[in-house]
């Protein structure tokens, strides 16, 4: 199930047509690729986007929900050389808007429920020259410029882009996180090297893509199954009951999702350990997860678990906690992991010298399949990624055997049920409001999706403004799931004497009783 010939995602889709044609590559919602079929569209597509006008490193935006034709265009944009660019359905028109204008997209592919939000920002996206509408007569259209013609023969190696993923930042403007071909095969070829089973793939496997491939452990994840040459299961939109049934029904044996959607499959009535007896493995990550879910799903799944921890900009997992290490009521239950074959941590202190075991400092993480830049953001990705360094914004903490423990969030992120989201993105809108003379916005725990979104708004004298004002006021000028659960009304946000947000004293109360200031 190991290829290690197989180094490029071109490289990938083009075996599996040649070697097994006719097993199933991809399922979503009732409909199935097999891997000659999976070559084939991603071959249409690709001679349509050279049929374009489109040139190598050109950037194809997709916006939609998971489907066999986001996959197709996943090697599509690889078999002709460009580079793709996943948005999250769930964002607002201005979010899009952001995201399509910076990465200079030509082309995108868009769900018709979805136009609108196009359409919207459109006037002003100067390079967006062409719109396709999946799944329908205009999609047809657009593939049949590419139905003739000889199979691409890119000549891509594994230091070429290949996707580019929006993530956000503490200034709140999404940065384009640029990930080589490589950024998908070196941790594979790390654990094949010395012979662990942290990550694996066996015969007759089929995969569920838990997490969206708009994320990078939803993408990433899909390649490794890709590379195996086994069958992905992907769903349009996560539903637990759904997960459930793929998994009892196409014979799911191993599966990568954040926490919350652990919890939400076990929170599902009438679910018991035969709905999970073709499960031999779970990889989660995402966020972080409470040592009561994960005791809790290693004892009812009765599966092996991995944890990984990365980043985007590390290519997706640096650090594994391995199936040998889910052991109830260990210690190591707690920790993030450990550093993969090939790849390195540091803990450094605000000056960024190395600190010793057991001290809390920034996490640091040099892994050869980190990210190659930020797009067009060179300042950022040298503040980011120093000397092959990805400081990570996480502070925690080496121990004595190497596992990386995690402890809190220096930049101030909240993970809500595996999404990213940045406080001064949100704090930014709430300025607006005429009411508003001050905001703050912190994440707290929160049993189901690991962590909620608070504000605290202090308001302008002789003004008055409810949660529900405020709430309304969100709709549709940030993504539905940042805007904040609660509304607190406060007579000033606490600052220190150069103005930032002294967010510790927000959490402190939510957080008193835990030991980690992570959910």
């Amino acid at each position: 199930m190991y290829h290690p010939q197989l180094q490029t995602l071109t490289a990938t889709v083009e075996f599996h047509a040649e070697k097994q044609p006719d097993t199933t590559a991809i399922v979503c919602a009732g409909l199935r690729l097999s891997y000659a079929e999976l070559y084939r569209g991603a071959s249409r597509i690709a001679r349509a986007i050279q049929a374009g006008g489109l040139k190598r490193g050109a950037r194809v935006a997709f916006l939609g929900r998971e489907s066999v034709g986001y996959y197709e265009t996943l090697f599509g944009c690889a078999l002709s050389e460009t580079v793709l660019v996943p948005i999250n359905w769930r964002l607002t028109a201005e979010e899009v808007g952001h995201i399509l204008a910076d990465s200079g997209s030509e082309l995108l592919f868009v769900d018709a429920g979805l136009l609108e939000l196009v359409d919207r920002v459109r006037p002003r996206l100067e390079r967006l020259d062409t719109v396709v509408v999946l799944d329908g007569a205009d999609d047809e259209r657009w593939r049949a410029t590419g139905a003739d013609g000889p199979p691409p023969r890119p000549a891509t190696g594994p230091e070429d882009p290949v996707v580019q993923l929006y993530t956000s930042g503490t200034t709140g403007l999404p940065k384009g996180v640029v990930l080589a071909q490589r950024s998908f095969f070196k941790i594979r070829d790390a654990l094949a090297a010395e012979g662990l089973d942290w990550i694996d793939w066996r015969p007759g496997d089929r995969s569920l893509i838990g997490i969206p491939g708009l994320h990078v452990g939803g993408v990433w994840w899909a390649v490794q199954g890709f590379a195996a040459g086994v069958t992905n299961v992907a769903m349009p939109r996560f539903d637990s009951r759904a997960a459930v049934e793929l998994i009892r029904d196409l014979g799911v044996t191993t599966a990568c999702v954040v926490p919350s959607m652990l919890r939400l499959m076990l929170a599902e009535p009438h679910t018991g350990p035969a709905d999970f007896a073709t499960l031999r493995k779970i990889v989660y990550g995402g966020s972080p997860i409470s040592e009561t879910l994960l005791t809790e799903a290693v004892r009812r799944f009765g599966c092996e678990f991995a944890q990984i921890y990365g980043l985007t900009e590390t290519g997706n997992t640096a650090v594994c906690l391995p199936p040998a290490d889910h052991v109830p009521g260990s210690p190591r239950m707690r920790a993030a992991g450990r550093p993969y074959p090939g790849v390195r941590v540091k803990v450094v202190d605000s000056g960024g010298e190395t600190v010793p075991a057991g001290t809390v400092g920034e996490v640091c993480l040099h892994s050869p399949a980190n990210m190659l830049e930020y797009w067009e953001r060179p300042e950022a990705t040298a503040e980011t990624l120093v000397d092959g360094w990805v400081h990570t914004g996480d502070a925690g903490y080496l121990d004595e055997d190497g596992y990386v423990h995690i402890q809190d969030r220096i930049k101030d992120m909240i993970i809500v049920a595996g999404e990213n989201i940045y406080p001064a993105e949100i704090e930014h809108v709430l300025a607006k409001h005429p009411a508003v003379a001050d905001a703050a916005v912190i994440g707290v725990p929160d049993d189901r999706f690991g962590e909620a979104v608070h504000a605290f708004v202090a308001l302008r004298p002789g003004h008055e403004a409810g949660p529900r004002d405020l709430l309304e006021f969100l709709r549709g000028r940030i993504a539905a799931f940042k805007i904040p659960s609660r509304f607190v009304v406060v007579d000033r946000v606490p600052r220190n004497p150069s103005g930032k947000i002294l967010r510790r004293e927000l959490r402190d109360e939510h957080w008193r009783d835990r030991d980690r200031k992570v959910n």
